[in-house]
């Protein structure tokens, strides 16, 4: 994959966002397991912590997995996160990506993704234990 692909996911306030209203700014898509689990809440948690600078660069920030609009809305609130999290409750997205599973295949892969305003893929990072790393990655490539 070399460019950001077009889809249409619902977000947690449950309207539905089409990847392409992206194009015209840098663009930070990461998947992500499940809501409120450790290694989720600390990589959704070192994105809202540096959220202002990627703000400061005019990136969208955007955190994708399987959960529905309504858990999504829930994992936001509770961690304040200040950034759109969309609901690929079909996983359809993820194969789009092809993001892999990880630990034996039970487990759906984290792995973040950096695009240019033009769409255009700068970096991809796949870690599933190194959860915070993919935040300082993201950073790193639109610097």
């Amino acid at each position: 994959m070399n460019s950001l692909p077009k889809f249409e996911l619902k977000d947690q306030q449950n309207a539905l966002i089409n990847s392409q209203s992206w194009l015209g700014n840098p663009v930070v898509v990461y998947f992500y397991p499940k809501d409120d689990t450790p290694g989720c809440t600390a990589q959704a948690c070192s994105f809202r912590d540096s959220f202002d600078e990627f703000k400061d660069l005019g990136v969208k920030v955007v955190g994708i997995s399987a959960d529905s609009p309504a858990s999504h809305a829930k994992f936001a609130q509770k961690y304040q996160l200040p950034f759109v999290l969309l609901s690929d409750e079909k996983n359809e997205v993820r194969d789009l990506f092809k993001v892999p599973k990880s630990f034996l295949g039970l487990i759906p892969g984290r792995v973040t993704y950096v695009f240019d305003a033009e769409g255009k893929l700068l970096h991809q990072f796949d870690s599933q234990l190194k959860a915070k790393q993919h935040m300082a990655e993201a950073l790193k490539a639109l610097r």
